[in-house]
């Protein structure tokens, strides 16, 4: 038999299968309904196209395959001509989705304390039972987005101290501008040391508030002490001391194990958590302990372990503290971002591979 002739029956006979394919496809968007009537070029065009594709392949095989050129079909091939309602819903989740995690999305609300943050009433105020206080913080807006009447102070945990729940702002704040808030409050009837925990809330109802990650709150710390009486009177020769013996649970506890690099959340015992009160860094060789956010503060003891009384009376202080100054087995007291006091104790330290073990102890004060 001829070769030519041979290869000739083939071509026809595929340009023949393509014919019925499409001639198939066209029968069958006709029985399509009415809301699916706009896809039936996709699907021609694409049997088309993996037919065109086997079709070019087999003629590549034969001498025809030079004088049966498809340069408009592989134009085709390579740019379909898609539904334009299905090409344009694939871009629009796309952008959606990009948007959605865009790093610059969680800056638009986040704050930082002020110059003071507490206008009012610093950390561990005395106040008699029942006294009523007003709180005032000073906050500057370091996000993108402007603060509005929409915003609110609300309370997030701790004592409320008889507050209002939420405390709407009044007027705008723009991205670095400063703004005083303020809430009244009163002082519990029982003597102890309270803490009150305050975030800000944006129109959508997303809290946010201080620190790194504009997750931190921020607080109001008091000690209500025992009131005196004038048919209490104290014994001749000796002075009346009021004593705050607050009560306490411990929040969290435990050893971690960190490395140059590394950070610790002293409320949780986590390390690298994003939302860390003590890091541990290296530089020039010294090894260093260096508070970090709003409030924190370590203050250096000696090796018995101090309580709850001791660690918050102490003055702490927000310097770094070279590791090697202090010996295995000295504890420190603290005050983490959440202003909860506790204790951290040197358990070990490699200067050569810079490994440092501690043990931590937060206490929950109500």
């Amino acid at each position: 038999m001829n070769p030519f002739a041979f290869n000739r029956k083939i071509l026809l006979r595929k340009f023949s299968w393509v014919s019925a394919a499409l001639i198939f496809a066209g029968l069958a968007g006709c029985n399509l309904p009415g809301d699916a009537a706009a896809s039936p070029t996709v699907n021609v065009t694409q049997a088309y196209q993996t037919v065109e594709a086997r079709l070019t392949q087999a003629v590549s095989q034969t001498p025809l395959a030079a004088a049966s050129p498809a340069p408009t079909d592989q134009g085709v091939e390579t740019s379909p001509t898609p539904s334009p309602t299905a090409q344009g819903n694939e871009p629009t989740t796309t952008a959606t989705q990009a948007a959605t995690n865009t790093p610059a999305a969680s800056l638009c609300d986040q704050a930082a304390p002020g110059v003071p943050i507490d206008v009012t009433i610093p950390d561990e105020t005395r106040m008699q039972p029942g006294e009523e206080f007003t709180k005032t913080w000073r906050l500057v807006n370091v996000g993108t987005c402007t603060w509005t009447g929409d915003y609110d102070l609300v309370w997030f945990s701790g004592e409320q101290f008889g507050a209002q729940q939420t405390v709407s702002l009044v007027g705008s704040v723009p991205p670095n501008g400063t703004v005083d808030i303020s809430v009244d409050m009163e002082a519990p009837q029982s003597p102890g040391t309270y803490i009150s925990y305050w975030k800000l809330r944006n129109s959508s109802g997303t809290l946010f508030g201080i620190g790194p990650s504009g997750g931190s709150a921020f607080w109001v710390q008091i000690v209500v002490v025992p009131s005196t009486t004038a048919t209490t009177s104290p014994t001749p020769g000796t002075s009346v001391t009021p004593t705050v013996t607050p009560t306490a649970v411990i929040q969290a506890s435990g050893s971690a194990t960190l490395l140059p690099g590394d950070a610790l959340d002293l409320d949780t015992n986590q390390v690298n958590s994003g939302d860390e009160d003590l890091a541990y860094q290296e530089a020039d060789q010294v090894h260093l302990l260096v508070p970090q956010g709003s409030g924190v503060g370590l203050a250096v003891l000696d090796a018995n372990q101090p309580s709850l009384a001791e660690c918050q009376t102490r003055t702490l202080i927000a310097d770094p503290l070279p590791v090697a100054d202090l010996a295995v087995g000295t504890y420190l007291c603290y005050r983490t971002n959440m202003a909860l006091p506790g204790w951290v104790r040197i358990a070990s330290f490699d200067p050569d591979t810079g490994e440092l073990g501690l043990e931590i102890n937060t206490w929950e004060v109500p």
